[in-house]
């Protein structure tokens, strides 16, 4: 089973973050958060999920685990600010790992200069973003690029999200 990173920080949004998380623990994953600090309570922004952080930045590896995962809400722009969390993500992607990214996960992408090329989606607030960043973006519910990076527009989309992503995770 995958060990998934799990990059996060408040703000996140709550759904996005917890619905994905059980899916994937449910399937035998482990899910490692990952903040600034370890022990920290990250909120999300809907007030209904709080999360402690496992790991903090400063202390992880992207060789330490099979996958990446980036909740959206307002948490992929903060994290984006800090330069560590960009080299973590693009790490995954240069390495051909999984990275599975919703809503405004794929911010973090867009300012690791991972995208161009690739196939993917995002929350319609950041398509232009995306499109600038060299991504072939399409407006549906998933889409999965290679084998290894599914993203999804919004809450509404979990359910295709979840399901892509597992289908991915099993193949690693």
């Amino acid at each position: 089973m995958a060990k998934i990173a799990t990059v996060i920080t408040d703000m996140f949004e709550d759904s996005e973050y917890t619905e994905p998380a059980q899916a994937f623990k449910d399937a035998g994953h482990e899910v490692i958060t990952i903040e600034k600090e370890a022990g920290k309570t990250v909120e999300g922004k809907q007030g209904q999920a709080s999360v402690t952080v496992d790991k903090g930045i400063g202390e992880v590896s992207a060789s330490d685990y099979d996958a990446l995962f980036i909740p959206g809400g307002f948490s992929p722009d903060q994290l984006r600010a800090d330069e560590r969390f960009v080299s973590f993500a693009k790490e995954f992607m240069d390495a051909k790992k999984p990275v599975l990214a919703i809503c405004h996960g794929p911010q973090l992408l867009i300012t690791a200069k991972a995208l161009e090329g690739r196939k993917a989606t995002g929350y319609k607030s950041i398509a232009q973003d995306m499109k600038y960043a060299g991504a072939n973006f399409e407006d549906s519910e998933v889409v999965v690029c290679q084998d290894q990076l599914v993203t999804s527009r919004q809450p509404d989309d979990i359910p295709a999200f979840n399901r892509e992503s597992l289908r991915v995770l099993e193949g690693k």
